[in-house]
C-alpha cells in the first residue's frame, strides 16, 4: 500500500548544509542562493523556486577559488 501522505509536489531546497555566505558574491557557498532566497524559500511559489533553481548553476563561477585553506594544506602533505 502506497503512502501518499508524505508525497509533496514541490521543489526541494538545494541546501547542502554548508551554510557560509561568500563575502564578495553575497551568496551561500553551499547552495549558491542569496540570503533573501534562503529566507523566503518556504514562501516561494513553485514557479519562483524553479526560477531560482535554474539560476544556481550559473552562480558557481561567482565564487572566487581560494588558494589556501585546509584543502591546499592537504594537497601539500600528500606530495
Amino acid at each position: 500500500m502506497k503512502d501518499d501522505v508524505w508525497t509533496r509536489d514541490e521543489i526541494a531546497s538545494p541546501c547542502v548544509k554548508l551554510c557560509v555566505v561568500h563575502p564578495e558574491a553575497r551568496i551561500c557557498v553551499g547552495c549558491h542562493r542569496s540570503i533573501d532566497e534562503i529566507s523566503r524559500w518556504s514562501r516561494l511559489t513553485h514557479a519562483e523556486r524553479a526560477a531560482v533553481m535554474a539560476e544556481l548553476p550559473g552562480r558557481a563561477p561567482l565564487l572566487a577559488k581560494r588558494r589556501g585553506g585546509r584543502m591546499a594544506r592537504l594537497d601539500r602533505q600528500s606530495n
